[in-house]
């Protein structure tokens, strides 16, 4: 086994240890499940009767954005399952096996991409029950999953950086929810966000989950030529922007969470 080879083997031997791990632990994966559908049903009955999207259903607008949501509370798992190894010592196991040291952060996030994808096909399952529909063709529609997974996947290696940075469970879901809340509040995930005041149009026009939210439409077709189209750069031009932004998360934060890694394994 080589040196490119090692990180990928030995990172594939944890994703089935963390895998593992979710089956005798159903709460992790119930949690990224239930969490989303709550707002499926909360938004879509209760919210739905008296939010109006003009050209199109209201419920067929807000289930692109509740993929992204889904996404985002998700990929929350890595952080918090490698806080729960560092406080157990796991870490320490880990260093005393001939392993690559990037494995344990390969495997742990290849291993939230397939509770990720677990969780999409629930949620497209339950979008389907409540009324949420694709107008693309099949291709497209693939190529939005595909697009929501490599958020996901992008998205684990930040909450994997924090997560590491701050070391306690505690801290990283504070941090956590502090952050993620208004990512997902202030952003076109719930409602239109031309009707938003200046100041909050402007941050949500410009907050990445706006723009994920914005390609997913596109990529299913749950747009309206009668509603407003933004001016903003990043709606404009919402797939190859979202495409930007998981190379910016992957190239900034991958070297970054394995230096970290590293530093706590030594500690």
């Amino acid at each position: 086994m080589n040196a490119l080879t090692m990180p990928i083997v030995d990172g594939w031997t944890i994703a089935k240890r963390n895998t593992l791990k979710i089956r005798r632990s159903p709460d992790l994966l119930g949690a990224a499940v239930m969490f989303p559908i709550v707002f499926v049903l909360m938004f879509a009955y209760v919210f739905g009767s008296v939010i109006h999207v003009p050209g199109m259903s209201y419920r067929e607008f807000l289930l692109p954005g509740i993929f992204v949501q889904a996404v985002l509370i998700s990929a929350q798992t890595t952080g918090y399952t490698l806080t729960l190894d560092l406080q157990k010592g796991i870490f320490d196991r880990f260093r005393s096996l001939p392993m690559a040291p990037s494995a344990v952060l390969i495997g742990q996030t290849v291993s939230d991409l397939l509770m990720n994808l677990a969780s999409l096909i629930v949620m497209a399952v339950m979008g389907l029950i409540v009324g949420w529909r694709v107008h693309t063709s099949p291709f497209e529609a693939v190529l939005g999953f595909g697009l929501l997974l490599l958020f996901a996947y992008a998205f684990s290696w930040v909450t994997a950086t924090v997560a590491l940075a701050l070391r306690t469970p505690e801290s990283f879901n504070n941090i956590a929810t502090m952050v993620s809340f208004p990512l997902m509040f202030i952003s076109n995930a719930y409602l239109d966000s031309s009707k938003l005041p200046t100041v909050l149009r402007v941050v949500a026009e410009w907050n990445p989950v706006s723009t994920f939210t914005k390609a997913a439409r596109e990529l299913f077709g749950n747009t309206s030529a009668a509603l407003k189209t933004s001016d903003a750069w990043p709606l404009q031009h919402a797939i190859p922007v979202s495409l930007l932004w998981i190379a910016v998360m992957l190239i900034v934060f991958v070297p970054l969470a394995t230096r970290l890694y590293k530093k706590a394994v030594s500690a």
